[in-house]
């Protein structure tokens, strides 16, 4: 009994300890969660990075270069928005071609964000879009590869740093892609299926 009442007495103890630091501490980051008008901001970023498709898709392909520039705003506490444009070159690595020929990728997206601003200055998010790429192969592919419209399904993550109008960030990107009419797989007469993941750092302004 003496030995219960003890238990409970460091219990009760320790609550009236850890109180207030709990209070303190959900303050804080309260603080830092808070969202106020200069949060409230439009921008541009242009983006450099690399990627390229998996799957069959990227059984016959290789990493490329890829360059972006993208609208921005945040008009409310967790939700953004976004619309860019996306360039990459994607090189082609298949036996039936001969070296040197490419795949150029040309895509427009809209994506919603999903994230807090940290401390007025840190922007964790997640995002999902929709978006649509125009395939243009080199010509000396054409006989094995075709141009293609590609539906895409972009699902995002990154870290934004803002420090006054400027920022800089890193993101990676998943794209599920749809409509594939690429080429087939060697051997086949089938289809090549996959996806693409793309990874790249931005800066930018806010305003």
């Amino acid at each position: 009994m003496r030995r219960t009442s003890m238990v409970a007495g460091l219990v009760v103890a320790g609550t009236c300890v850890a109180g207030p630091a709990l209070a303190v501490d959900a303050s804080e980051v309260s603080r830092k969660l808070s969202f106020s008008e200069e949060d409230a901001t439009a921008g541009l970023d242009v983006g450099a990075g690399l990627g390229g498709f998996t799957g069959d898709l990227g059984d016959e392909t290789g990493v490329g270069g890829l360059f972006n520039i993208t609208a921005n705003a945040q008009p409310w506490k967790y939700i953004g928005v976004e619309v860019g444009y996306e360039g990459q070159n994607i090189p082609i690595d298949d036996a039936r071609v001969l070296g040197g020929n490419n795949i150029f990728r040309n895509n427009g997206t809209f994506m919603g964000q999903l994230g807090p601003i940290v401390d007025h200055k840190w922007h964790p998010f997640v995002g999902l879009g929709v978006g649509l790429s125009y395939l243009h192969v080199s010509s000396g592919a054409e006989d094995v590869y075709n141009n293609d419209w590609q539906t895409e399904v972009p699902l995002a993550a990154g870290i934004e740093y803002r420090l006054g109008h400027l920022s800089a960030g890193v993101r990676a990107t998943y794209r599920i892609v749809g409509g594939e009419g690429l080429f087939e797989v060697p051997g086949t007469t089938d289809d090549a299926k996959g996806s693409l993941f793309n990874g790249n750092v931005t800066v930018g302004g806010r305003f």
